[in-house]
């Protein structure tokens, strides 16, 4: 089958909510990209902070050994992810170690238990925030985070919003950026996988495709929220784009005749739907092809 679009970019978020990293290949998991959404920033409850209600989130860089995207890798006592921010010094999380086990987190509906990653993160976090804050990473031995069973059952995730995989198209941000008076970047909807290639929201009508030679679900049109519209150089939020994308990407435009939310989409929500074999050879790289296996005929048809 022919090819319908290529994989643009591919970006990682190693801590929910702050800065991504664009990277040429990235393992796949189960649960998303390898270091995707790993990490998860808390109050002195343990309840999620995000974009939504701590902007500022958007201004702390994140970085990873580039080797840790290779195939095997494993990482060694030597092994960080260093976060930076304005006015903050660098702080360095060890990829390898021991951790105290942090009480319940939360992420939406779902909590459960997290490795805390110590002293010198929290006083980081809370000194960036103006607030008690702890730095806390996903407890993969002990904790599995469903998705929403009614979209894609058996699949998990870890600290991402709801979903192992999102998919957006540089069609759908062109179309989008044209009727905008100040183009947005692709950063403000935070994608795991950019393609290029296809007409604008193509991606809306995937239900299966096929990246390399891996296949994946489209499970879920993206409902977006606040983040689109925060500036991610500044932390500052406005309007748009979301309220142009309420005058063309809104349930009511999209899916006139199903129930109405008051939702406005971008982008697809993906599980991946090979057997895990333990990782190996499991890669996606910038410049694969996307063969589209399956799609329905209308965007009201999919799944949102």
């Amino acid at each position: 089958m022919e090819a319908t679009a290529k994989v643009a970019s591919i970006f990682i978020y190693p801590i929910k909510s702050c800065r991504g990293i664009s990277v040429s290949q990235a393992p796949l998991t189960p649960t998303g990209f390898r270091w995707d959404r790993n990490w998860l920033v808390v109050n002195s409850k343990g309840n999620a902070y995000t974009q939504r209600v701590e902007p500022k989130l958007a201004l702390v860089e994140v970085n990873l050994p580039h080797e840790a995207f290779l195939d095997d890798w494993k990482p060694t006592k030597n092994s960080f992810m260093e976060i930076k921010a304005p006015k903050m010094g660098v702080l360095k999380i060890p990829l390898e170690g021991a951790h105290d086990v942090a009480g319940d987190v939360s992420v939406w509906e779902w909590s459960g238990s997290a490795l805390d990653e110590g002293a010198e993160a929290a006083k980081w976090f809370s000194d960036f925030l103006g607030k008690p804050s702890r730095l806390v990473r996903f407890n993969a031995a002990s904790e599995s985070r469903a998705v929403d069973p009614n979209f894609a059952h058996g699949h998990s995730t870890m600290f991402s919003d709801g979903y192992p995989f999102m998919l957006i198209s540089q069609g759908s941000l062109a179309a989008l950026n044209k009727l905008l008076k100040e183009p947005v970047p692709i950063n403000r909807f935070r994608p795991n996988i950019f393609v290029d290639g296809c007409q604008p929201f193509s991606e809306d009508l995937w239900k299966e495709i096929r990246i390399n030679k891996f296949t994946f679900e489209g499970v879920k049109l993206c409902s977006r929220c606040k983040v689109p519209t925060i500036n991610q150089d500044t932390g500052v939020a406005g309007s748009q784009p979301t309220e142009t994308l309420k005058q063309i990407r809104s349930d009511n435009i999209l899916r006139p005749d199903k129930k109405q939310q008051g939702k406005v989409y971008f982008g697809q929500n993906l599980v991946w739907k090979d057997k895990y074999n333990g990782g190996k050879g499991s890669i996606v790289h910038v410049g694969d092809p996307v063969v589209v296996l399956r799609k329905v005929s209308t965007a009201a048809e999919a799944a949102a």
